[in-house]
């Protein structure tokens, strides 16, 4: 089973990444983790607070988790899709992150929408690249060839153009 840390910015557009991630790993159970880096605060009342914080969720629109429920229906594979966010700015914490989260691989920083939510947004491709797991990319040789192969020219064409 195979768990894929996403970058995200919650948009509906950054779930476009699964339905190519499970034609790559047809034979596996998939688990997705969505996840969302901010700075930890200074503020002391802030951090005790932390653990019932609540108002990162609602960065996260109500189409998101729909069409989160739409793929784990049409992709038997999906085992889990989840929304996380990590606080931090360490290596040392992003490691127990991602060990904590049962992390085996990282989608490319180019496979992924992200914008900064807020201020407090941390670039999470800084700590990706550093991590030391494997970077997985979204293959779209298919769909290229198909495109391919589609605007390919007929045969009465081709001679047309012969002549």
């Amino acid at each position: 089973m195979k768990t894929i840390f996403i970058p995200t910015d919650f948009s509906l557009n950054s779930l476009d990444c699964i339905t190519n991630l499970c034609e790559q790993y047809e034979n596996e159970s998939l688990n997705f983790i969505f996840v969302h880096a901010f700075k930890l605060s200074d503020s002391i009342s802030e951090l005790l607070m932390l653990s019932r914080r609540s108002r990162e969720y609602d960065y996260i629109p109500d189409g998101f988790y729909e069409r989160c429920n739409q793929i784990k229906a049409e992709c038997p594979q999906v085992v889990s899709i989840r929304t996380e966010f990590f606080f931090g700015s360490t290596m040392a914490t992003f490691r127990n992150f991602l060990e904590a989260n049962d992390v085996t691989c990282i989608l490319n920083p180019k496979d992924c929408s992200y914008t900064s939510l807020n201020k407090s947004s941390l670039d999470p491709f800084v700590l990706t690249s550093k991590c030391g797991l494997p970077i997985v990319s979204v293959l779209t040789i298919k769909k290229l060839v198909t495109e391919q192969v589609e605007n390919a020219p007929t045969a009465k064409q081709m001679i047309a153009e012969a002549y």
